[in-house]
């Protein structure tokens, strides 16, 4: 209850809303829906939610704000289910296929924290952030135990990464600042942005020189962060508005970029911070994430279009395949894992798990298990140290899972 009744008084203007607001229909409840849901996110997510009974509206509801054994909650449900009843206007297409998944999930105890962006630390430690209560959560997949680090209020931490050395890396979107946490301490280190412009660091990556890189989406910057002198470059990106999204190192140390608000790639020089432009086919193309093949490839989600695709730096070369939902379903992560590309359809309900196979070319698709509830969605994906395990996460259930085929 705590961190619920904090987000009500957090100012709208420093919540990451998802969509402007859409007007809710005129009936008894609609007041409450309003206090309640638009606290934290924007009514536009009701209007294009896939719809459910009272039942599976209250499930959906409680995994958000404490309201059990009150009576707002029926009133709420009540009124979602008349004018919110499933539907199928966002459907998936499912591709079968020869292979099964083993899944594991796990839930934070924060209701309403949008947990996300599971990754892996040196010791097998699963970390996550809730980007909407200022949290770090670490998990012991073994015992299930699970540890909640509060971060400073006003964080909204995007994305964490864990370093060699232990160190849990964060972005503060919300507070215009890169943060570490000592887990052994719980200390935390705030590294604020030397431009006024750079508000929002958004994804980051700990490179194989120990330095942090991070993009700056609504800034439209990318940073690097030297621990070892705490100093904190950035570079604008060369075209205006582009909004520099998901960010993976190669193996020869450059830094890659996907650009959220354009077409573009971006290839950078981790020393000199130069910027070389790679242009992706029509106006409409955005990406989101990408990730880097062990031949040296860009695979790349084209959400604007309903893609994925492939770059070869050394060629130049370029492919795309649409992606199975078709072009409304707006590829979200990325990731190259089991010698296949991995990727999400976000747009879809459920939201779904895909796998393509680069040699066959191939599809393969599963719902990414939320129960009756498919509010998704699957933002960010990482793969195990070891390479054996996918680790994803539900943002709308506060659900983490840790997948192997």
């Amino acid at each position: 209850m705590r961190r619920f009744l904090m987000a009500m008084a957090t100012p709208l203007a420093l919540i990451p809303l998802a969509a402007p607001a859409q007007d809710l229909p005129r009936d008894e409840g609609r007041d409450l829906v309003e206090m309640y849901c638009t606290a934290c996110h924007s009514t536009r997510l009701i209007h294009r939610s896939l719809g459910y009974t009272a039942a599976d509206w209250t499930a959906l509801v409680s995994t958000m704000v404490y309201l059990d054994g009150q009576p707002d909650l029926a009133v709420i449900t009540e009124y979602l289910a008349r004018h919110f009843p499933p539907n199928d206007t966002r459907a998936p297409v499912q591709i079968n296929g020869p292979l099964t998944l083993s899944i594991e999930s796990w839930s934070g105890p924060t209701r309403g924290q949008r947990a996300r962006d599971p990754v892996e630390a040196p010791d097998g430690a699963i970390w996550w952030t809730g980007q909407w209560a200022d949290l770090l959560t670490r998990l012991d997949p073994e015992s299930g135990e699970m540890r909640e680090y509060d971060l400073p209020a006003g964080a909204r931490a995007h994305t964490v990464t864990a370093a060699d050395d232990g160190m849990i890396w964060y972005t503060g979107n919300g507070n215009a600042t890169m943060g570490r946490l000592d887990p052994a301490s719980g200390e935390i280190t705030e590294y604020p942005m030397p431009d006024p412009a750079a508000t929002d660091p958004h994804s980051a990556i700990v490179g194989a020189d120990g330095r942090v890189y991070f993009t700056v989406q609504r800034g439209n910057m990318v940073g690097r962060l030297d621990p070892a002198t705490s100093a904190v470059d950035l570079v604008t990106m060369p075209v205006p508005r582009s909004r520099p999204y998901g960010i993976r190192q190669a193996q020869d140390g450059t830094i890659w970029v996907a650009a959220n608000g354009s077409n573009r790639l971006y290839r950078i020089d981790p020393e000199s911070l130069a910027v070389t432009d790679h242009e992706i086919p029509h106006a409409e193309s955005h990406i989101r994430r990408l990730d880097i093949a062990p031949d040296g490839t860009i695979w790349y989600v084209n959400s604007g279009r309903g893609r994925i695709g492939q770059f070869d730096p050394a060629s130049g070369a370029l492919r795309e395949w649409p992606s199975p939902s078709g072009p409304a379903s707006h590829p979200y992560a990325l990731v190259w894992f089991d010698n296949a590309v991995w990727y999400n359809e976000s747009g879809m309900r459920p939201d779904m798990l895909v796998r393509f196979d680069p040699e066959t070319e191939s599809f393969q698709s599963w719902p990414i298990p939320s129960g009756s509830i498919h509010a998704g969605i699957l933002r960010h994906m990482r793969v195990t140290r070891d390479g054996s395990a996918l680790l994803i996460h539900q943002s709308a259930t506060n659900t983490v899972m840790r997948l192997r085929p």
